[in-house]
């Protein structure tokens, strides 16, 4: 197949975050040009979506991989024609639970820096996707708040979303342990910096953040409380209603991302490469 060579026409969804990509076919080799364009694409709007593709696993963890290295999920299986390619089906036995705003993947300390998600199976109703822009989560704070919130620095954990629970769920208990082990929490600043361009985005969210360091917990919890209501705002965010063939392509350093649980007890299959990222400053 021959590579893309044509240039990318992108259209904005909303004036804080999110565009279309029309011009590429994502199964075929990406230039270096397609991929200096994808990235600069990114870096405006933060979540692109690219319509009308025909990706098989192989092909999507090779687009991603242009990208950067690409993280194996301890917890989620792997495709097995590419294991670097995270599954996520879910049904009338087996019912989603990431409708919340997070960060895929904060617990380590080279948290992913974007991540590819194709649509398999889409149910007719419900299971939209929302992305907020982090950037102005934080530069719509209060000057005081901003400046408080840059001195602080918070725990991330991979038990606060995958619990005890969730392993014997999945029959899982006898890897638990070693999995804990594996991925003790850490430390990422609360407003985290772009070193190419300085600016600031929040950096905590519901699915991994437990604390911020040296608060009392009563003042933690009342905190990320309010941080948490503010990033939701929706002025900050963009809908997305998928349709088979679709991928998302995002920023997971400077965008979240709620992914709604409504299509119960309707089947809904996505595909998830997570491209690894920097340690936070």
């Amino acid at each position: 197949m021959p590579p893309n060579t044509g240039d990318l026409r992108t259209k904005a969804l909303t004036p804080a975050i999110g565009a279309t990509v029309e011009g590429i076919d994502l199964s075929a080799p990406l230039t270096d040009g397609a991929v200096t364009q994808i990235r600069k694409a990114l870096d405006d709007h933060l979540v692109l979506f690219f319509e009308g593709q025909s990706l098989t696993p192989v092909q999507q963890r090779d687009f991603a991989a242009r990208f950067g290295s690409l993280y194996v999920h301890p917890f989620y299986p792997g495709h097995e024609a590419a294991t670097e390619i995270m599954v996520l089906e879910h049904d009338a036995t087996h019912r989603a639970n990431s409708d919340r705003w997070h960060n895929d993947v904060t617990y380590l300390e080279r948290p992913p820096q974007a991540a590819v998600l194709y649509a398999e199976e889409i149910p007719e109703i419900g299971g939209d996707t929302l992305w907020a822009n982090m950037y102005l989560a934080y530069e719509t704070l209060s000057e005081p708040l901003r400046r408080f919130v840059t001195q602080l620095r918070a725990v991330h954990s991979f038990a606060k979303n995958f619990t005890p629970e969730r392993f014997k769920t999945l029959g899982m208990d006898d890897q638990r342990d070693r999995i804990y082990a594996e991925h003790p929490p850490v430390s990422h600043p609360v407003a985290r910096t772009n070193p190419a361009t300085g600016r600031k985005a929040l950096f905590v969210n519901q699915d991994f953040t437990s604390h911020i360091e040296g608060l009392l917990p009563s003042e933690s919890d009342a905190l990320l409380r309010l941080l948490f209501e503010h990033m939701a705002r929706p002025e900050f965010a963009v809908r997305w209603r998928w349709r088979e063939g679709t991928v998302a392509f995002w920023d997971n350093r400077w965008a979240q991302h709620c992914a709604l649980a409504d299509y119960f007890p309707n089947r809904r299959r996505v595909r998830r490469a997570t491209i690894l990222g920097e340690r936070p400053v």
